[in-house]
């Protein structure tokens, strides 16, 4: 090994570029590409399969092939060494690792069948009167309202409402889960101002998700307690139980709120498409896939290999921490025709928007369903979305999401 791969850069070994990899003096994590990264996607695809990044002696990949083989592939490509940079095997993570998200088979797989079957389309369903009962509850409420602030009056409003409910918390705290969110989710980027930021409010945050997490705060048959049941049936440790609780509490939240918040961004951007989808309302689920595959509420996530491999004829060193960007990904042209347009009527089926392979995101019927109750709503009371000043983003570590988006709700009429 070179003297560079011996040092440690933010939590990982670094390696050198693989012959032939082009190498490109960027940060990803400016704050600029991130609020605004449609360029840096295309130049990154244009530049090949992968790139090399010396700030943090990584490598990227922005097209569909490879990253969807990358992100995919969990015996070359693990996520038990972590996400984000820092290299499990060298370094502990912030807080304990997630045992959904950040192991392997075949440990991996008997916890997620336990959340598979507490998430199953079918609990959805019977969850389906108080989605949407909440859901037109809180359009028929801020259609009558002139100026619309839909981050804060919809897009985190309905999930902070609905999810404590939902996975049966008896103290509730919208602020609190949503801050833990930004916690988890910015973590895995490098120790920029972003994570220092989100992690800053640690302090008031952990202890309380780690209280909401205990068997006793709880109610009886709420998603958290069905949980605990397969504790009681041996199926998981009891504290397995509370780490999964955990992985809701944490999961559960920002990517509903960002999903919600793109899906109006989308429509008000393109009226057109609202249009067609208020004359053909079966449209609703095709809507809200191509939201995700358009504006990948979670742009990126990493991988690392754990032996020396190959990829599209690179060869990749063990220990190589590769971020695959998502976002990327979904906007690649040679997968999807036009990438850059929204088409509510685009074949979409395949899109990395909820991840892929054995880590595909677990809480996606939960999202579904939630999004969908908010659409079902939009499409039965309102009859435009419009801007009604500058939407802005804010700079996430691995989550792209609207910090503001005013827009006016006219009303359908009666």
């Amino acid at each position: 090994m070179t003297s560079l791969e011996k040092t440690l850069i933010e939590g990982h070994l670094a390696v050198e570029a693989p012959a032939g990899v082009p190498v490109w003096d960027i940060d990803p994590y400016d704050a600029d590409i991130l609020e605004n990264p449609a360029a840096f996607y295309s130049e990154l695809r244009a530049k090949g399969p992968f790139v090399y990044i010396p700030k943090y002696a990584i490598l990227i990949c922005g097209r569909f092939k490879e990253t969807k083989e990358v992100f995919s592939d969990h015996a070359r490509f693990v996520s038990s060494r972590g996400v984000g940079l820092v290299d499990f095997k060298l370094a502990d993570p912030w807080r304990p690792a997630s045992i959904i998200l950040e192991v392997d088979p075949p440990e991996h797989t008997h916890v997620r069948r336990v959340m598979a079957k507490v998430l199953s389309p079918k609990v959805m369903r019977e969850q389906t009167e108080l989605f949407e009962a909440l859901a037109n509850e809180l359009i028929a409420e801020v259609v009558e309202q002139d100026e619309i602030e839909a981050v804060a009056d919809i897009a985190e409003r309905y999930p902070t409402t609905v999810f404590p409910r939902i996975l049966g918390l008896k103290e509730s705290n919208g602020q609190h889960l949503l801050d833990y969110g930004a916690m988890v989710f910015d973590s895995v980027g490098p120790d920029n101002q972003i994570r220092r930021n989100a992690l800053a409010n640690g302090g008031a945050v952990v202890p309380w998700i780690m209280e909401q997490c205990k068997r006793d705060n709880l109610v009886v048959g709420g998603l958290g307690d069905e949980i605990y049941q397969y504790a009681d049936d041996g199926t998981i440790s009891e504290d397995q139980a509370g780490l999964l609780v955990r992985s809701l509490l944490s999961a559960g939240v920002d990517t509903t709120v960002t999903g919600i918040g793109s899906l109006l961004y989308c429509l008000a951007e393109n009226p057109e498409q609202y249009e067609l989808l208020k004359q053909q309302p079966e449209l609703a689920r095709p809507t809200f896939e191509e939201v995700l595959r358009y504006t990948s509420p979670v742009h990126s996530f990493f991988r690392t290999a754990n032996e020396d491999t190959e990829v599209s004829g690179v060869k990749i060193q063990e220990d190589t921490k590769i971020l695959c960007l998502l976002a990327s990904a979904n906007l690649d042209e040679e997968q999807w025709p036009c990438a850059p347009d929204f088409d509510i009527t685009r074949k979409v089926k395949g899109h990395l928007g909820m991840g892929v392979g054995v880590h595909g995101c677990v809480g996606q019927n939960l999202a579904r369903a939630e999004v969908g109750a908010v659409l079902q709503a939009i499409l039965a009371q309102v009859d435009k979305i419009e801007f009604n000043g500058t939407p802005e983003w804010r700079p996430g570590n691995s989550i792209r999401s609207l910090s503001s988006l005013p827009i006016k709700l006219t009303k359908k009429a009666a």
